[in-house]
């Protein structure tokens, strides 16, 4: 299979599946689609021979089958994949991993707004300055701590549910966004951060992010030049 990703620097959406893939040795062949979005674009055409969408990540079968959206992936691999515990094997723990991936599907909009994920970037300045100052922040902070300590509170941690699976998948450009803005977690949540950005298949993402080096403008809210890169 081949999975259709944008640029590892700023792609939320196509760290999730990329890193599920990788964390349980799935193989696939990555396809890195470099972001431009003005209309006709290579990245526009590449992705309308593909599919009926304009977005990545898109994963693509031999068979012509094409899977689109982040959370339709992880489901589609979990079925696919049934003795990997993709996600948790409890039912009621299953159900509660799913309604977390939800949740940080739709939710969470104005901490993604304000702290575009930028792995390429030490923002903490950034990060001290709008936590000070926008309220939704703060708010949507203090939820992510909440639902993060309350499931490491159940599992015993060292992931949300114990071990490594599509929640903490889900998570994990979260997790690089606080990281980067330097935005202070409590309790068993700060050594989650930790737990996630150790692990393997983060760590490798992470690390083909930096060494991109491939500067696009309109993702730097913050950052107006390539010279000013500090990682």
């Amino acid at each position: 299979m081949k999975l259709y990703i944008g640029n590892k620097n700023y792609s939320t959406w196509s760290m999730r599946p990329w890193v599920l893939l990788k964390a349980f040795d799935i193989p696939f062949e990555e396809v890195k689609l470099r972001f431009d979005f003005t209309p006709g674009s290579s990245f526009y055409q590449a992705l309308a021979e593909i599919a009926p969408v304009s977005s990545v990540p898109l994963l693509v079968e031999a068979d012509g089958l094409v899977v689109w959206d982040s959370l339709a992936i992880v489901e589609y691999l979990a079925e696919q994949y049934p003795s990997l515990a993709i996600w948790p094997p409890e039912h009621h723990a299953r159900a509660r991993a799913r309604s977390l991936c939800a949740e940080m599907h739709a939710g969470f909009h104005r901490l993604r707004q304000a702290c575009p994920m930028n792995i390429d970037a030490d923002l903490s300045a950034v990060g001290r300055d709008l936590l000070a100052s926008n309220e939704g922040l703060q708010q949507d902070l203090a939820r992510i701590e909440q639902l993060w300590n309350d499931a490491l509170r159940h599992s015993g941690g060292p992931f949300l549910f114990g071990q490594f699976g599509a929640v903490d998948a889900y998570f994990a450009p979260m997790v690089m966004r606080i990281s980067r803005y330097g935005l202070p977690l409590e309790g068993q949540a700060k050594a989650y951060l930790e737990s996630v950005q150790s692990h393997a298949s983060v760590a490798a993402w992470v690390a083909d992010a930096v060494a991109e080096k491939d500067f696009l403008d309109f993702e730097e809210p913050y950052r107006k030049a390539p010279a000013d890169r500090n990682i």
